[in-house]
């Protein structure tokens, strides 16, 4: 009969946690939260979180293969390593990225965010991505771009980009075309209303299926809506009642599960009618 050996606990601060729970707990992750840090783990861990110091990818065991690293990874010698706590994602074929919710915004290629115009130069607009540091976009970075067909923005104008190059040393760039270079949902967004929200709930926004809160209101409700990786949101409706309403929904949901989220909308609708 296998003997049970006693259950060990590291109290950290005010929590209490009991290592076998926890497999995901290394001694080295161990040694660096009794040294300070503070142990905040979910209540339903789920499969993928990570902790900054982890290596997700052995770079040496890999040959031929090309991958995409996005916000909260960077590459360490042969190895990918994690920078920020949350999830670690993987969008097929080969792009990660860990996911989790902030209010700074790390620029990622291929993350779609909404800026703001803060200067105008001869060869490129300063956008504000609510990064680290100002953005820059080509004034040919448009659908048919020209020098004779130049896009006149004020300062203050919001627009819809596509992050093309995103790294340490540079300021990030942005583009009004998609991949094959059309416009698509890219440019100008005029009227309506900006807000800012968390990283994690514009992701939540953009998720795929479509989010049940956006599908419910969706149904009921007309309206145009907007969503920046960065964690702006623009929504534009027929009148203004609908606008506030969308935009105090999207508000309030970040903590909500579905079945919740579907319930707050219902409750603003009946309030509306």
């Amino acid at each position: 009969m296998e003997s049970k050996k006693p259950l060990r606990s590291a109290f950290v601060d005010d929590y209490v946690v009991k290592l076998p729970s926890l497999p995901w707990l290394s001694p080295k992750h161990l040694a660096r939260y009794l040294c300070g840090f503070r142990l905040t783990p979910p209540p339903h861990l789920a499969v993928g979180a990570q902790v900054p110091g982890d290596v997700i990818l052995d770079l040496a065991d890999m040959t031929n293969q090309t991958i995409k690293l996005g916000a909260g990874l960077r590459q360490d010698c042969d190895t990918i390593q994690v920078t920020s706590a949350g999830r670690l994602r993987l969008s097929k074929p080969n792009k990660y990225w860990v996911e989790n919710s902030q209010k700074r915004y790390i620029p990622s290629v291929e993350d779609t965010v909404l800026g703001i115009v803060v200067d105008t130069k001869p060869d490129n607009f300063l956008v504000d991505i609510k990064g680290p540091s100002l953005a820059f976009l080509p004034v040919l970075s448009f659908e048919g771009g020209t020098r004779r067909n130049i896009p006149k923005f004020e300062i203050g104008t919001l627009i819809y980009a596509r992050v093309v190059k995103a790294n340490r040393i540079m300021n990030p760039e942005l583009s009004c075309m998609d991949a094959i270079g059309k416009a698509a949902e890219f440019g100008q967004l005029k009227n309506g209303y900006t807000f800012e929200t968390s990283t994690g709930l514009a992701r939540m926004l953009l998720s795929s299926p479509t989010c049940p809160l956006l599908e419910a209101l969706g149904k009921k409700l007309s309206f145009e809506i907007a969503v920046g990786l960065n964690g702006r949101v623009w929504v534009n409706a027929p009148s203004p009642s609908n606008v506030i309403l969308v935009s105090e929904a999207i508000k309030q949901s970040e903590s909500f599960n579905r079945m919740q989220q579907r319930s707050m909308v219902e409750k603003l609708l009946a309030k509306l009618a």
